[in-house]
């Protein structure tokens, strides 16, 4: 099942970055994934999970680039590499909206798809932008949510 995510994960990320590209023409998502999942035919057993990626993170974009943003300071979002880009709004997708997988393992799979498709120092920046993601929106939250057994101060 993992390989299997892995393998969905490159075949978003190669959907997403095909329909970058196109931005300026009518296209449709969901028809890129579905023609790049043809070619994985059989392999992939979870072809939701792909399309699911592909049609929130474009869904999400605005939110996604709002935390993007921030963790990145010194890169505007239109001067990150485009594929670099592509990795982090689907990372991010994971980490803080869609919150399904470990962040650990949606940190992993986004270095690796960094050092596989990404320049040299991609999976570097990939790991700096998401561990900032992790600290502010994960930690943070996880840190100022009370424990199910503690009861609020005004209950006491």
């Amino acid at each position: 099942m993992a390989s299997n995510r892995h393998l969905g994960r490159i075949v978003a990320l190669q959907s997403l970055y095909e329909f970058d590209f196109r931005e300026d023409k009518p296209t449709d998502i969901e028809q890129i994934t579905e023609r790049n999942l043809a070619q994985y035919e059989g392999v992939i057993g979870d072809s939701k999970f792909v399309l699911n990626i592909t049609s929130k993170v474009l869904d999400s974009v605005e939110k996604i680039d709002s935390i993007l943003e921030p963790a990145a300071p010194e890169w505007p979002i239109d001067q990150i590499a485009r594929i670099d880009r592509t990795i982090l709004r689907m990372a991010i997708y994971e980490l803080v909206i869609a919150k399904e997988t470990p962040p650990k393992v949606v940190i992993n799979e986004a270095v690796e798809l960094g050092k596989r498709f990404g320049g040299d120092n991609s999976s570097k920046f990939i790991n700096g932008v998401l561990g900032t993601v992790y600290r502010e929106h994960i930690e943070e939250k996880s840190e100022s949510e009370p424990e199910a057994d503690e009861e609020p101060e005004s209950e006491k």
